[in-house]
């Protein structure tokens, strides 16, 4: 279920749904840089993998590429009307990463590739607890992120976001339970989608 902040973050994407699609919604409008570190990181990561925020299902497509089991939440209904569209006999559902709908260790990783920008730092441990609840033992998460002053506010042209560094993120995964096994960090280059500096990281539980 989708309640209270999370809720008008759901309606501020609806709001944009269309326009997101036509402009990030497809593999092939990301960065191919962005595509090498996720598939990676699901080439070494067995059992089921869940795209946590997972837009109009293009990055959970990818995961499910060569077989493999992936299944997509967002807190957009639009969002996840466009995915079970496009993406049909894939794993789709409205939902809050407050309560994802798994069961204790059911997935072997989760991909969080940019949905816990605009989560206030205050309320991202009560969800990266929640993230290690459903990952089995030696489970991994990949996490996307604007690097920058961490928990820095800035205006998201959907909602509000913060910036988060590597090393303040691991501070709260290592919290949660979760080891930080590798970390990267770039500048934007001309003509990709956003132009504030990347960052991304890989933890296992």
């Amino acid at each position: 279920m989708v309640q209270g902040a999370d809720a008008a973050i759901g309606s501020a994407y609806d709001a944009r749904a269309a326009e997101y699609v036509e402009l990030a919604g497809a593999i092939e409008q990301m960065d191919a840089r962005d595509a090498a570190v996720i598939g990676a990181w699901r080439d070494v990561t067995p059992g089921r993998l869940l795209d946590a925020g997972c837009g109009p299902g293009h990055w959970t497509e990818f995961l499910g590429r060569g077989g493999r089991d992936a299944q997509g939440v967002d807190l957009s209904a639009e969002f996840i009307a466009t995915a079970k569209s496009r993406h049909p006999g894939m794993a789709f559902e409205l939902g809050s990463f407050r309560e994802l709908p798994l069961d204790d260790g059911s997935v072997g990783g989760i991909l969080a590739w940019y949905s816990l920008i605009h989560t206030p730092p205050a309320e991202l441990p009560e969800i990266l607890a929640e993230f290690a609840r459903a990952l089995a033992a030696g489970g991994s998460i990949l996490i996307g992120f604007f690097d920058g002053e961490p928990r820095k506010r800035f205006a998201h042209a959907v909602a509000p976001a913060f910036f988060w560094s590597a090393a303040a993120l691991a501070e709260l995964l290592s919290d949660a339970g979760f080891t930080v096994v590798s970390t990267e960090t770039r500048g934007r280059e001309q003509g990709e989608i956003s132009a504030r500096p990347h960052g991304s990281l890989v933890a296992v539980r």
